[in-house]
């Protein structure tokens, strides 16, 4: 099949250029609108009792937990002085002015409870709901309510304006990443091509798989919730995978020209070698990026969507668009291309990859096992991983949310910026009520607790009722709000949450809030995961499978690419979640990683190992059915992809890093995580495990039961046949190709 499509290509390769570029500007024009439609959220699980809980306060009670705070600061001491109780009282009625803002309360409009007030004396908390467009309303606040009101001095936080300042800092970083990235990226590939016309070829391939990709988000975040976060997967594997791609690409085209084909033949030959490792690599890297579809937080999900468009798309621009464009610039592909460049023999046997492997499969055993416990230890941190959900510690101190936030833990008795609510769906017993909300006041880590009944601390009435349900509640339905005295983000607020959870009113109550939520999206994850590793072993295993015929080795690439990624994410816990390195990366170690990010990085970085290892693979399975001999095979092998894997490492792990460069944390730890992954496993894991192994294997490498060779040999997607004749009737195309190694 890809025979016939590499000479229809070449026959068309004019009209498939056009095509590209109507694809291309048509992608640019609508994947624009992607960013007006993707959402900042996607963190929870719609099924989980969290979600229905805000769900509930948003339908029946018109309101929901505070998500919006204003620490006022009061430049005459005091909170209390007439000055600042004037001014006070005339910005909570302001805010409570606006349409998109609701249950607005304060320091002054409640009497003045402790609670809001810091322990200092000097600063007041003004507590709302944000309602409509979030983003909008964030910004319109600050710019309206900032800086000074009379002897008031305002900043803006709370959790709406903590995300708010999140997506808006990913976003200029993604900028910032792609200005250090993109240039960088442009000096390797001439570096590596030494040709600044092959050079430019990797970066048509990637604008349109990422226009491409952009578009498809668009659509798909017309139709259903799509993470904005998923943009940075867009660019970083898209500008990567087509620089791997490419170059495999190009470097068979060289190859196979100077093996002295005709460019029509070279074109061919490129697609047939070259593009079937490159379509295969492709299909198992989306294949590792679908495992995330099966989770239920849109924000995984939205990763899965952006990454199998972007690799399919790199994957047809590379054996579709490329081939056309080498068609046309045939051996002018090597332009201005260094003179040191155009002496290199195409088949010269040694170099450093092959003496690598050679010197590695003499001494297999040290080898394996040293590097394998390297790799172990590397990945022991990672036993102690602990997840937690972002707050605003993930943004740089100069945030204004953060500072908010910060102050309000270290001045103000309990967190009534971190107030939760408990749902009460139904009651008829308002003694019932009164009981459980003093229950829920007695437990350790609970401040107080606000509701219908009274204000409750420590098991006892010290307040008056907050009123009566609003909105649409139905009849018995009731509100509390719990205010805590410990971080929500720790295992305290777990603990907490699990006790409220676990007293039996006799009622049906939802509880909310940030633990509850953390503690419902890794339930959620959990669950999936096995599910999650069980598509992608086995996918992996059968393409494997069918490309070399073997049993064990997509078993051993399996093994070494798990071996691998638990190195790396030892690293990741070491550095991001004990704070190693925290001064040398400029971010603020929590103890704890996002949730989410342990699975998509798997996921990714899985998928780009495989990647790598298809490369090798592939070639080495060529060499081996040329010439029967495993380890001049793998040595061979290595060679000739050593350098390709080795700069497409390189290049893609500069993407990476540059998302190192981003004001957000866990944006680090996606950029520096994912680039040590590639660099480790084309170096440590390409270079020297999978040499060791295949040498102690020997020809078991290749071994398969009958059964299996049988439906290999049937249904495998192996080497391409002998080249044959230009079957061109016409006689478009001039000269035969001949055998290639």
């Amino acid at each position: 099949m890809l025979t016939r499509l590499a000479w229809l290509i070449v026959r068309h390769r004019r009209l498939v250029l056009v095509l590209s570029g109507v694809f291309l500007c048509a992608g640019g024009a609508l994947g624009s609108g992607a960013f007006g439609v993707l959402e900042d959220g996607g963190f929870e699980d719609p099924d989980a009792e969290s979600t229905r809980a805000a769900d509930a306060l948003e339908a029946s009670f018109d309101e929901g937990a505070p998500n919006l705070v204003l620490l006022t600061t009061s430049s005459t001491g005091s909170v209390d002085h007439p000055r600042a109780t004037a001014d006070g009282a005339a910005l909570t009625d302001a805010l409570a002015g606006r349409p998109d803002i609701a249950e607005v309360a304060s320091y002054w409009s409640l009497g003045g409870p402790a609670a809001l007030r810091s322990a200092a004396g000097d600063e007041a908390l003004v507590l709302a709901h944000v309602t409509g467009d979030e983003d909008a309303v964030i910004e319109d606040v600050r710019d309206a309510f900032g800086g000074a009101q009379g002897v008031l001095d305002v900043k803006v936080g709370g959790r709406e304006a903590v995300d708010n300042e999140i997506a808006s800092t990913v976003e200029s970083s993604l900028g910032k990443a792609e200005l250090i990235a993109i240039p960088l990226t442009l000096l390797l590939l001439v570096f590596v091509f030494r040709s600044v016309v092959a050079a430019s070829l990797p970066l048509v391939v990637g604008v349109i798989s990422i226009m491409g990709t952009l578009f498809a988000l668009f659509v798909l975040g017309s139709v259903t919730d799509v993470s904005i976060y998923s943009i940075n997967l867009t660019t970083a594997l898209g500008l990567g995978l087509a620089i791997d791609y490419s170059l495999f690409i190009v470097s068979r085209f060289r190859e196979e020209l100077r093996l002295g084909l005709a460019v029509p033949d070279a074109v061919v030959r490129s697609v047939e070698t070259a593009g079937r490792t490159v379509a295969i690599s492709a299909l198992t890297v989306a294949v590792s990026l679908s495992a995330l579809l099966i989770f239920p937080l849109y924000f995984l999900r939205s990763f899965a969507y952006a990454g199998i468009a972007v690799v399919l798309l790199a994957m047809l621009s590379s054996i579709v668009t490329l081939p056309a464009l080498l068609a046309v610039l045939g051996r002018r592909v090597d332009s201005r291309r260094s003179r040191r460049a155009t002496a290199v023999a195409g088949e010269r046997t040694g170099g450093f990859w092959h003496d690598v492997a050679s010197a590695v499969m003499r001494r297999p055993v040290p080898i394996a096992l040293g590097v394998t416990a390297l790799l172990v230890l590397l990945g022991t941190p990672f036993l102690r991983l602990s997840v937690g959900l972002p707050d605003e510690r993930v943004l740089p101190e100069s945030s204004e949310a953060r500072q908010v936030s910060e102050r309000i833990h270290a001045g103000f008795p309990g967190d009534s910026g971190e107030a939760f609510s408990i749902v009460v769906e139904r009651t008829d017993d308002p003694a019932a009520l009164a009981a459980y909300a003093a229950d829920v006041s007695s437990i350790a880590g609970v401040a107080r607790v606000e509701g219908p009944g009274g204000v409750n601390q420590d098991g006892e009435v010290v307040g008056e009722a907050s009123g009566s349900p609003a909105g649409d509640a139905p009849a018995g339905a009731a509100l509390l709000e719990v205010v805590p005295s410990v971080d929500l983000q720790s295992g305290a607020g777990e603990q907490l949450v699990e006790e409220i959870r676990a007293l039996e009113p006799g009622f049906d109550t939802l509880v909310g809030g940030s633990a509850a939520q953390l503690i419902d999206t890794k339930d959620a994850l959990l669950a999936r995961l096995p599910w999650a590793l069980a598509i992608i072993a086995v996918t992996t295993l059968v393409l494997l499978f069918l490309m070399t015929g073997s049993v064990l080795i997509p078993i051993k690439a399996l093994v070494l690419n798990l071996l691998s990624l638990t190195a790396t994410f030892g690293a990741m816990v070491w550095v991001f979640q004990d704070g190693n390195l925290s001064v040398l990366l400029d971010f603020t170690a929590t103890g704890r990683i996002d949730s989410s990010m342990p699975i998509l990085m798997f996921c990714i970085a899985f998928g780009l190992s495989m990647d790598y290892e298809v490369f090798l693979l592939s070639r080495i399975k060529e060499e081996y059915d040329r010439t029967g001999q495993n380890a001049a095979s793998v040595a061979l092998g290595l060679e000739r992809t050593g350098r390709i894997v080795s700069a497409a490492a390189a290049l893609l792990a500069i993407t990476f890093l540059a998302f190192g460069t981003a004001d957000v944390s866990f944006m680090k730890l996606f950029g520096v995580g994912l680039a040590l992954a590639v660099v480790l496993d084309a170096t440590v894991i390409r270079g020297l495990l999978v040499p060791a192994f295949m040498r102690l294997a020997g020809p078991a490498n290749w071994w398969a039961p009958a059964t299996l060779r049988r439906f290999h040999r049937r249904f495998g997607i192996g080497e391409p046949p002998a080249p044959v004749m230009d079957p061109d009737p016409a006689g478009v195309l001039v000269g035969a190709r001949s055998a290639s190694s």
